[in-house]
């Protein structure tokens, strides 16, 4: 049988395609960006931050990459239908996805949880990626290809942690949407996929880590490597299920923990 999808399936890999990666602009996704502009992909770059959108894309370009910026809110559907539309407008295409923007927050007991703060964080992390695949669908389909996407799940999308609350019912939600979505599409060659993200090196987390004490040890003693991520051990795990390797992979939930979830 031959294999004929335009993303992860084709001989030239990443090369000359087009992914989109949200939450671009530090941690995770930048990292992403980078890994898959060195791949030879042309990369559309979306967040709020758009001076740092900014100078990554110019760090980007230094190195040979083709970048495109999309600043904008993934809370906002026109936003991201306008980074949508960048891609294919700027480069004829959009082959693939990493939908990777997220909000956490810190510990605290859920009868103390404003509604402000609920709403924030299911606001980032479901809406975000639900606005993102309601715009992204439509162009694979249109296009008749075939498809990766990768939305950024957690850890705590599979089991519950103490006193986050909003988090852990957000990231269950973004691996719902995940394995619907693989459901639906899967027959048209369009791949979803979830990374089951543990602790990681973000600037959100690095100031967590900071400002709350036990946190950072706590994070070490549940990973079996004892140690916490680095972005970019992250983002090659979303690179890879964009590509060709990955090429049989739909709906999986695929941890990057470290080991938290194997214990």
């Amino acid at each position: 049988m031959t294999v004929t999808s335009s993303v992860g399936n084709g001989p030239a890999g990443l090369g000359g395609r087009t992914v989109m990666v949200t939450g671009a602009s530090s941690g995770i996704g930048a990292a992403a960006a980078r890994l898959f502009a060195a791949q030879g992909a042309r990369v559309v770059l979306m967040a709020r931050r758009e001076d740092r959108l900014r100078e990554l894309a110019a760090q980007l370009r230094k190195e040979g990459g083709t970048v495109a910026l999309a600043p904008g809110d993934v809370t906002e559907p026109a936003d991201v239908e306008r980074a949508v539309a960048t891609a294919v407008d700027t480069f004829g295409s959009l082959d693939a996805a990493f939908n990777n923007a997220g909000w956490g927050m810190m510990a605290t007991p859920l009868h103390e949880l404003d509604d402000e703060v609920y709403d924030r964080i299911m606001d980032v992390n479901v809406r975000g990626v639900w606005n993102c695949l309601r715009h992204q669908i439509p162009v694979l389909l249109d296009q008749g290809t075939g498809g990766a996407i990768v939305n950024t799940c957690s850890t705590a999308g599979q089991f519950a942690t103490g006193a986050v609350a909003p988090y852990v019912a957000a990231k269950h939600a973004v691996l719902g949407l995940t394995r619907a979505a693989a459901a639906e599409y899967g027959d048209r060659d369009i791949r979803v996929n979830a990374l089951m993200v543990g602790t990681t090196r973000t600037e959100l987390v690095e100031q967590a880590l900071l400002e709350t004490p036990g946190l950072e040890e706590a994070a070490v003693a549940r990973a079996v490597q004892k140690r916490i991520a680095d972005p970019e051990e992250v983002a090659r795990v979303a690179v890879w299920l964009c590509g060709p390797d990955a090429s049989f992979m739909t709906g999986a939930a695929v941890p990057v923990d470290g080991g938290c979830s194997a214990v």
